[in-house]
């Protein structure tokens, strides 16, 4: 869940008072000030402009896919002269990167972006990277449309994030609020777990841990099936089709002041990136596997169901107000309290 208290700027550092009357600077401290500015992230490079090293971080989901490809097919030359990639796992971890500066060129699920920018924290949304990879899976065959779930339980992870405020808004349009139980899991990974170990039998879950269960259950025999599109189901709520601008690229404000000439050739490679991935999946796998610590044919079957794009977020604004307004409904702390002006798409 995303806090207020977890989401306060940080304090602006005090402007160093005027030297002009005082003696020279010694040796000694130029030679510290040369070795901060050294060990500062995002280094520029005097001649060429170009960063020295960017790392993109993503969740254990779809879009991170992604961002793995880009890095390991070497899109980002003209970016950064080393790129790497790295998972964030949890939402907590994520806005702590981000309010410390460690993470400045994030995937995050538009909700936070929204958040953390009508807080003040100065984040831009640059893209959407999947239009939806939310699934209902289950180990019950009968499960096949929403109304099949009048009188079951339900498992979401992230509690009070964007799984369960879809799936409570989904449930609102099919008069079913109080005809299921929702129980919580912290993490995708723990929901399907559960259901494997049958502690479960129906979870939400993104993709690729929608996938994962279905081959995990297969090589011990056992069928999960993937019973119900959550992006259908939220079409029908929006009357926009089955579309859900779930998450996107987002840049700190700190990105954009000193390298703000990079994000259009960062954005133009994660396009060609994303058409690479959907065109090979197994390819992409091959680069993902490690990062997201899953199997290449988990990540390769994954690909298709994950709805992987890379939309400008002001093209994709009409689905994007969307969704921030259906949540606001339920939960408008969500998005920090209010609809986000203009400012918040790049």
């Amino acid at each position: 869940m995303i806090s207020d208290q977890s989401l306060s700027p940080q304090t602006a550092t005090t402007a160093p008072k005027k030297l002009a009357s005082q003696p020279l600077v010694s040796r000694r401290a130029v030679c510290a000030g040369l070795a901060g500015a050294l060990a500062l992230p995002f280094i520029r490079r005097a001649k060429a402009g170009s960063l020295a090293e960017l790392t993109l971080f993503g969740p254990p989901a779809g879009p991170s896919i992604t961002l793995a490809y880009a890095v390991g097919a070497g899109l980002l030359r003209e970016v950064a002269d080393k790129t790497s990639f790295k998972v964030w796992r949890t939402p907590d971890e994520m806005r702590a990167g981000l309010t410390s500066g460690q993470m400045q060129a994030v995937v995050m699920p538009i909700t936070a972006a929204a958040n953390l920018h009508t807080r003040g924290l100065g984040v831009k949304l640059a893209n959407v990277m999947t239009d939806g990879l939310l699934y209902v899976i289950t180990t019950d065959a009968s499960i096949r449309q929403i109304t099949d779930l009048k009188g079951r339980r339900i498992t979401v992870p992230f509690p009070n994030d964007t799984p369960e405020l879809v799936f409570d808004a989904v449930l609102a349009q099919n008069d079913m609020a109080e005809d299921v139980e929702v129980d919580r899991a912290g993490t995708p990974i723990e929901a399907i777990q559960m259901l494997l170990t049958g502690h479960i039998d129906i979870a939400l879950v993104p993709e690729p841990a929608a996938t994962a269960a279905m081959v995990k259950a297969a090589t011990s025999g056992k069928t999960v099936y993937r019973a119900i599109d959550m992006q259908v189901e939220w079409g029908k709520v929006t009357g926009l089709g089955p579309s859900m601008p779930q998450a996107g690229l987002a840049f700190a404000q700190a990105f954009l002041s000193e390298h703000a000439d990079k994000a259009a050739p960062l954005l133009a490679a994660l396009e060609k990136a994303t058409a690479a991935v959907i065109a090979n999946p197994a390819e992409a796998a091959s680069h993902a596997a490690s990062a997201l610590e899953l199997p290449w044919p988990v990540i390769e079957k994954a690909i298709p169901h994950s709805n992987l794009v890379a939309t400008p977020a002001k093209a994709a604004r009409p689905a994007i107000d969307a969704l921030l307004t259906a949540i606001a409904k339920v939960n408008p702390q969500m998005i920090g309290g209010r609809m986000p002006d203009d400012t918040l798409y790049l």
